[in-house]
């Protein structure tokens, strides 16, 4: 527990936390701006277009078999339970690295086909999540705006500065692979 807390510890001295306000615009085109609130959880908000339409990006998006291809550390994505209002339950494996155990967590999915995808943690080792997916048809509905939103508290204590380091670094990731995924034919 000690070298984890100095791995810690380093890793959030290494990389100074930004504003809360600040919006990072990435080479790639990913925007992005993570913070850790007052509450201590983490909070990041990013997006990013798609030469796709957002019928392409809203199925990418719900396509466990390509979880693990386009989010850091996601090693299982499994649809538990589809109820007749077309909300789904989700269970994910998440390993971050060999010091960190594996993480298992279980989301409520609510749908808006095409539009929207809202999820909420109901179980499993992350305390509380809450976020969305939000899919803005831009150039006639050819292409598409995607915006990320989430707030997370880790399971177990985790520096202000660490988790806003691992956000704006993992979610920037993340759409970027989205984008490559919904643009490659």
């Amino acid at each position: 527990m000690r070298r984890l807390a100095l791995l810690f510890l380093s890793l959030l001295v290494a990389t100074p936390a930004r504003a809360a306000t600040e919006w990072i615009v990435k080479d790639d085109g990913v925007q992005v701006e993570a913070h850790a609130d007052a509450q201590g959880r983490g909070v990041v908000r990013a997006s990013v277009e798609i030469a796709a339409p957002p019928s392409v990006v809203y199925g990418v998006i719900l396509d466990c078999d390509r979880a693990a291809r386009m989010s850091p550390g996601v090693k299982r994505c499994k649809v538990v339970s589809r109820a007749p209002d077309g909300s789904e339950v989700r269970e994910h494996t998440v390993k971050w690295g060999f010091f960190l155990p594996a993480m298992q967590s279980r989301a409520r999915l609510v749908l808006r086909p095409d539009r929207e995808i809202r999820f909420t943690c109901i179980g499993g080792d992350i305390r509380a999540c809450d976020g969305y997916w939000r899919l803005e048809p831009i150039d006639g509905g050819a292409r598409t705006r995607v915006t990320y939103d989430l707030w997370a508290t880790a399971p177990f204590a985790v520096p202000a500065g660490l988790v806003s380091s691992l956000m704006r670094r993992t979610v920037p990731q993340s759409l970027v692979a989205l984008r490559r995924e919904c643009e490659t034919p």
